[in-house]
C-alpha cells in the first residue's frame, strides 16, 4: 500500500509533487494554444510562430496564471522537504569530506525552488526585470544542481541498488538533454531577435519546454532513489531513522 499508519511511501510523494507542475504546465500551454493562440504566439516582428513561450503560457493570461500559481504554491513546501531528504541521503552515502559540497548542493536546490516560486508570482508583465532575474537564477541553480548531484553520486562509498543505478543513468541523460536545450534556446532566441526568421521563436519555445520537462523528470528520479522509504509529517525523526544518521 502506498499509504498506511499516517505515512506514505516517499516515491508516491515524489510523483504527486512533480505531477502538480507537470499537469499545470500542460494545461497552461494547451489552454493558450486553444483560446489565446493569436496573442500568445505573437512576436515583435510578426513572423510565423506556433508555440507560446513558457512565460506567456503560464503568466500572461487567465486562467493559466491562476492554474500555474496554484500548482507551484502547492508543490513548494514538499519540494523544500524533499531537498532536506536528499541532503540527508547524500550525507549517508558519501565520505565525510564531501559534507560542504552536499550542503552547497542542498542550497542550490532550495534556491531553485524559491526562484521558481518567485518567477511564478512575479510574471514578465508584472515586472520584467525581476522576473528575468528569477528565471536566470532558476536556470543556473537547477542546472548546477543536476551536475553536482551526478558528481556526488559518482563518489558514493555505499554500493547503489539496481534502482539507484537506473536513477543515475536517467539523471545523466536528463542533464545532457537540459544542456543541449539551453544551448538551443539561446541560439534560436538570438536568431529570432537578430534576424526575425520564421519558426525560430517556435523552436525557442520547444527548447524551453524541454528544459522545464527535463527538470521535472530529474526530480521525479526520487521515485527510484527512495523506493521503500516512508514519508511522514515528522520529517526529522523519520529521516534520521531511515538513513541511520
Amino acid at each position: 500500500m502506498a499509504k498506511y499508519g499516517g505515512r506514505m511511501l516517499f516515491r508516491t510523494v515524489a510523483v504527486l509533487t512533480v505531477m502538480l507542475p507537470f499537469i499545470g504546465f500542460v494545461v497552461c500551454v494547451a489552454w493558450s494554444l486553444i483560446f489565446d493562440f493569436k496573442s500568445a504566439t505573437a512576436t515583435h516582428c510578426g513572423v510565423h510562430n506556433y508555440l507560446p513561450s513558457v512565460s506567456a503560457a503560464i503568466g500572461d493570461y487567465y486562467p493559466q496564471r491562476f492554474i500555474w500559481r496554484i500548482a507551484i504554491a502547492l508543490h513548494t513546501i514538499p519540494r523544500i522537504q524533499i531537498a532536506h531528504v536528499y541532503y540527508m541521503y547524500f550525507i549517508s552515502i558519501l565520505p565525510k569530506w564531501h559534507e560542504s559540497t552536499v550542503l552547497l548542493n542542498c542550497l542550490l536546490n532550495l534556491v531553485e525552488v524559491l526562484s521558481l516560486f518567485g518567477l511564478t508570482f512575479i510574471s514578465s508583465t508584472d515586472n520584467y526585470t525581476i522576473h528575468k532575474l528569477f528565471f536566470i537564477t532558476f536556470l543556473l541553480t537547477s542546472t548546477i544542481y543536476m551536475a553536482l548531484s551526478i558528481y556526488l553520486l559518482r563518489h558514493r562509498i555505499t554500493p547503489p541498488s539496481a534502482l539507484e543505478v537506473k536513477s543515475g543513468r536517467y539523471k545523466l541523460r536528463l542533464f545532457v538533454t537540459t544542456l543541449l536545450a539551453v544551448v538551443g534556446a539561446v541560439g534560436f532566441f538570438a536568431r529570432h531577435n537578430n534576424y526575425c526568421e520564421p519558426m525560430m521563436y517556435t523552436w525557442f519555445a520547444v527548447c524551453e519546454y524541454l528544459v522545464i520537462l527535463c527538470n521535472m523528470a530529474f526530480h521525479m528520479t526520487a521515485y527510484w532513489d527512495f523506493p521503500n522509504r516512508e514519508w511522514s509529517l515528522r520529517q526529522s525523526s523519520f529521516i534520521r531513522q531511515q538513513f541511520r544518521i
